[in-house]
C-alpha cells in the first residue's frame, strides 16, 4: 500500500529547509531506510529545492511516497521569471547520492525533480 506525505512551503525563507529535512528524515525512518541513505536523501531533497529556487520558483511542494523504498517528487510552485539557473553542482551531487533522479523542465528551467532511494 502506497503512503504519501506532502509538504508545501516557501523557498524564500531558508528556515523552512530545516523543517523539510526533519520531515524527510521522519518519512525515511518510517520506511526503515538506514541512516546513511536517509542523510543522502535529505541532502538530495534540499538540493532539489535549491534548484527550483535558482530557476525562479517562490515555493515548492514535496510529495514523499513510501511504497517501494522512498520517492520524492519536488515540484516548483509560485513561478516568477523562470530561468535555467546554475544547477550543475547540485545535479552532480544528487546523481551521486540517489539511485534515480528524473528532471522535468519548462523551457530551460527545471520545474520538477523526482528522486528515488
Amino acid at each position: 500500500m502506497m503512503k504519501d506525505f506532502m509538504i508545501s512551503f516557501s523557498l524564500d525563507d531558508s528556515k523552512y529547509f530545516t523543517a523539510v529535512r526533519l520531515a524527510v528524515g521522519g518519512v525515511c525512518a518510517a520506511a526503515d531506510l538506514d541512516i546513511d541513505a536517509t542523510e543522502d536523501f535529505k541532502v538530495s531533497v534540499t538540493e532539489s529545492c535549491l534548484i527550483l529556487k535558482n530557476c525562479g520558483f517562490g515555493g515548492a511542494q514535496i510529495i514523499l511516497h513510501t511504497s517501494d523504498g522512498v520517492v520524492a517528487e519536488v515540484c516548483g510552485e509560485d513561478a516568477g521569471q523562470l530561468c535555467e539557473g546554475e544547477n550543475e553542482f547540485s545535479l552532480a551531487l544528487i546523481s551521486a547520492l540517489v539511485s534515480s533522479c528524473e528532471i522535468e523542465k519548462s523551457g530551460d528551467a527545471i520545474k520538477k525533480v523526482v528522486l528515488k532511494v
